[in-house]
């Protein structure tokens, strides 16, 4: 379906959050003005190393480019980040009183997008109910740093839930699209610390009884370079850092930051929800036998087998 009308289609906020992206931000730029759908305001938020706007030369590139493109049908609004990191960034966008839409989406600095990717989120959502939270991600196509094709990302297949966002992030935020109602929770909950913006938003949609919704056909060309490649989920490289990072205890701390995270919203989970996430949380701290039962009764799970045996060899360790 193509969204030509803005009077009749709703609003979608686009947040984009950028550093030291020259290499890469003018071709992302170019495929959101270059979508199919008309409504939407994009919002970039640079953080910045400790110099004034004025003296940053990505920055002042971005403003010109802003200024190129004052007539096109997107509003085109740049703010300085909070200059704490990707996370804290995404997060701040979020939480900008500024910002109102019917529908936000992340955006990274280096990707390129489908011209159909805010047509096809928006029609993944816009018959669902309103008032709950609701969320859209996708496959990706995987580029290298040059643009060619290299493949595509894992293809999940089952149900995206509470109990398989607490171990895994099946949506990049690069891809992900998400409701009002979601935004208000989230915003609602603040700039807290987190793993990753876009794992803590499938968790936050999931946790509350929302409704996530993955798409197998990727939306976007998602570029690989060394600052991502962990990002992508695929290939044995990848594998074999999450192992290294798994050992050295660095899931286990990923895991209590979102515990700690989701005690922010636990009176307001679905009572299932809630006893996924006491049953997982506990058995953690048991012994053996115990952790094992107990991570087992928590209904918890991974996308595919491999990553099933991942996910069991942390628990047999205590590395979970």
């Amino acid at each position: 379906m193509l969204y030509q009308n803005s009077s009749i289609c709703p609003h979608v906020a686009i947040l984009l959050c950028a550093y030291k992206g020259e290499d890469f931000i003018i071709e992302q730029l170019e495929s959101i003005f270059a979508q199919n759908y008309v409504n939407i305001s994009l919002w970039v938020s640079v953080d910045l190393d400790d110099s004034e706007p004025v003296n940053n030369k990505f920055y002042q590139k971005l403003i010109n480019y802003q200024i190129d493109k004052k007539n096109e049908f997107i509003k085109m609004t740049i703010i300085v980040g909070p200059g704490k990191g990707c996370n804290q960034n995404f997060l701040s966008l979020v939480c900008n009183d500024d910002i109102q839409a019917d529908y936000f989406a992340y955006c990274d600095q280096d990707d390129i997008w489908a011209p159909d990717k805010i047509c096809r989120s928006v029609d993944a959502l816009k018959d669902l109910p309103i008032d709950i939270p609701n969320l859209y991600c996708s496959r990706t196509r995987l580029v290298d740093v040059g643009g060619k094709n290299t493949g595509l990302s894992p293809l999940f297949k089952k149900k995206p839930s509470f109990a398989n966002a607490l171990v895994q992030n099946i949506g990049g935020g690069n891809t992900m699209l998400f409701n009002k109602a979601a935004r208000d929770i989230l915003k609602k909950i603040g700039n807290i610390e987190v793993v990753c913006h876009d794992w803590w938003t499938y968790l936050v949609v999931s946790s509350l009884g929302g409704i996530v919704i993955y798409d197998p056909i990727p939306t976007l060309r998602y570029r690989q370079h060394s600052n991502n490649m962990i990002g992508a989920n695929f290939g044995w490289l990848a594998r074999l850092l999450r192992i290294r990072l798994m050992f050295k205890g660095k899931v286990k701390k990923c895991n209590d930051i979102n515990i700690k995270a989701l005690e922010k919203i636990k009176s307001q989970m679905t009572l299932d929800n809630q006893n996924t996430l006491n049953k997982f949380s506990e058995s953690r701290k048991n012994l053996i036998f115990y952790r094992l039962f107990g991570i087992y009764r928590s209904g918890v799970y991974r996308q595919t087998f491999i990553e099933t045996l991942g996910l069991w060899a942390a628990v047999f360790l205590k590395k979970i």
